[in-house]
């Protein structure tokens, strides 16, 4: 685990090389959260300072964007397609098994640290609906007894 001297030297480098970029915030969260996996919040003050943006206007930026993450993910990552396309094909109903199973809420972990659940809008598979990613590789017409089996390989 890093401390927070490790942490902070690894944002200063972060930040050095977006200095003189216009824009940059976006870029520099998505860069902290590749390195660490989520978004630290000691970063926070030093990606504002660096901005020349409050802490506030920086935690802003970082909730809106439902892929940036203020605390570490769990092993494994189940992301459920929230768009209309897979609604229509059952996915309010897979959203609604996934969480009782889990136990869990969008953007929650289970205690073991081993799931996490979040919600993502389109994954392009419109025809395959509902869809799934599942640590990243992408899954069609996932019914709840197939959710069923892919939770139960994550554990």
């Amino acid at each position: 685990m890093l401390d927070s001297v490790d942490i902070a030297a690894r944002i200063d480098e972060i930040l050095a090389s977006h200095t003189g970029t216009e824009g940059a915030l976006l870029p520099i969260l998505h860069a902290v959260q590749d390195s660490f996996g989520y978004i630290p919040e000691e970063a926070l003050v030093q990606i504002a300072r660096h901005q020349n943006i409050s802490k506030a206007e920086a935690y802003g930026v970082m909730t809106f964007y439902h892929d940036f993450r203020a605390k570490p993910a769990g092993t494994h990552v189940l992301k459920l397609c929230r768009a209309e396309s897979c609604q229509s094909m059952g996915a309010d109903r897979l959203a609604s098994h996934a969480k009782e199973q889990l136990g869990l809420d969008w953007h929650q972990t289970t205690p073991d640290g081993k799931i996490t659940l979040e919600p993502i809008f389109c994954l392009g598979l419109c025809a395959c609906g509902p869809a799934a990613l599942v640590d990243g590789k992408v899954v069609g017409r996932v019914t709840p007894a197939k959710l069923d089996q892919i939770v139960k390989g994550m554990r």
